[in-house]
């Protein structure tokens, strides 16, 4: 089982996946491989040049890539595959191709009210002001029409919205 956790900047995605990954011994990261530098951010991701991202790419190395926020993010195909339930923290707008190329691609949606993730993306100190703004503009970004997605909503303590995404992750859980 592959799961796509995506949603806005500042929805707590990163935090709640590592709450998820210690919580369930089985679940498995697909690290993401970011045109940023490795120490830019609490996320567990590879930082590389925009260079090695391109020869990355065009040697097909990434099951998925996509350009968001002036970034290249890839996802390697050597994480995705082996046993038990991985993960792997994605795009809203590159969910249609994720879908098409990982057939049976579970997703879900982590999501917090504006305030909440206007106050967050403050908080990392790591954007400016005019990049806040337009993360914000983006959080609005509505689902790609037609994909099934279990929704969580961040807006509480680490602890309640990790117990939300495991319940959302657990393979006899309904998606919406």
């Amino acid at each position: 089982m592959i799961t796509a956790i995506v949603g806005p900047s500042g929805a707590g995605k990163d935090l709640l996946i590592a709450g998820a990954l210690a919580a369930w011994p089985d679940l498995r990261l697909a690290r993401r491989v970011i045109t940023r530098p490795s120490d830019a951010g609490a996320e567990d991701f590879e930082g590389v040049t925009a260079a090695t991202f391109a020869r990355m790419r065009d040697q097909g190395r990434f099951a998925l890539h996509w350009q968001a926020h002036g970034l290249s993010y890839g996802i390697p195909h050597d994480p995705l595959s082996g046993p038990g339930p991985v993960i792997f923290n994605g795009s809203r707008a590159a969910l249609p191709q994720a879908v098409a190329q990982m057939p049976g691609l579970r997703v879900v949606l982590v999501t917090a009210p504006e305030a909440l993730l206007a106050a967050r993306l403050a908080a990392r100190g790591r954007e400016a002001k005019s990049d806040i703004a337009a993360r914000l503009d983006r959080a609005g970004f509505a689902m790609p029409e037609g994909i099934a997605h279990a929704t969580v909503i961040n807006d509480r303590t680490p602890q309640i919205g990790i117990a939300r995404l495991l319940a959302a992750l657990r393979p006899e859980t309904a998606i919406r």
